[in-house]
């Protein structure tokens, strides 16, 4: 009895990890470049993780007779000006900058959406008024708006993910209000304000996901530009 239970646990674990293996394999084949872009993500992401398991050294300890050595079996990308190892220093260091980079892309993104798309769907003043506001926060470079954030705010990861969200939000509001303006007199949006629904629900249920094209292409553009800053 035991072990048919455990038979019928097993087969829809296998299954699905058939089907997601399947779904992987056709993704590959269809988007080479897309998969290959995935695997490199994908590393990137194991390796911040296994960087206890991968780094060969302490990336804080200083060894002055190894100082500026050459890329080496011993040290793979060479030592920095205190002996450090580059490759251990490199591997903890992705961890912070895929950290923000994810994290503020990913805010950064998604409030530039919201607000883009509210922007576009209720229109006349309360869209004249968001878009001035954009523009202003528009007007200062990301670098000094970001810069200006941690100044007042103070140093940390987690206001560095702040300083680096509140710039990107008026850049992504811009193009995914451009997007939203033609769905606002789409047939499916008449339909849902007939039906009597709310404008939480037209917003979040029917314009939102038909801008996904544009906040993805946004969300992994910002991603770059983070880990930069």
């Amino acid at each position: 009895m035991a072990s048919d239970v455990a038979t019928i646990t097993e087969r829809p674990a296998a299954s699905h990890l058939h089907r997601w293996l399947a779904i992987s394999w056709r993704f590959t084949r269809q988007r080479p470049l897309g998969a290959a872009g995935a695997a490199v993500i994908l590393a990137m992401i194991f390796a911040a993780l296994s960087a206890d398991l991968i780094a060969p050294y302490d990336p804080l300890k200083t060894d002055y007779a190894a100082m500026f050595q050459s890329p080496s079996p011993i040290h793979l990308f060479g030592t920095d000006a205190f002996g450090r190892d580059v490759f251990s220093r490199i591997l903890y260091g992705s961890r912070t900058a895929l950290l923000v980079g994810f994290f503020s892309s990913f805010f950064g993104a998604t409030l530039g959406a919201m607000i883009g798309v509210a922007s576009a769907y209720f229109g006349g003043k309360i869209d004249l008024i968001v878009q001035r506001f954009m523009d202003l926060l528009l007007s200062f470079p990301l670098i000094v708006l970001a810069l200006v954030v941690v100044a007042v705010m103070g140093t940390g990861t987690t206001n560095v993910i702040l300083a680096i969200t509140i710039p990107m939000i008026p850049r992504c509001a811009l193009v995914i209000r451009s997007s939203a303006l033609s769905l606002r007199h789409m047939p499916f949006v008449d339909a849902a304000r007939a039906l009597g629904f709310g404008h939480r629900r037209i917003i979040f249920r029917h314009m939102l996901p038909n801008v996904m094209a544009p906040y993805l292409i946004m969300l992994t553009a910002f991603l770059g530009q983070a880990i930069l800053l």
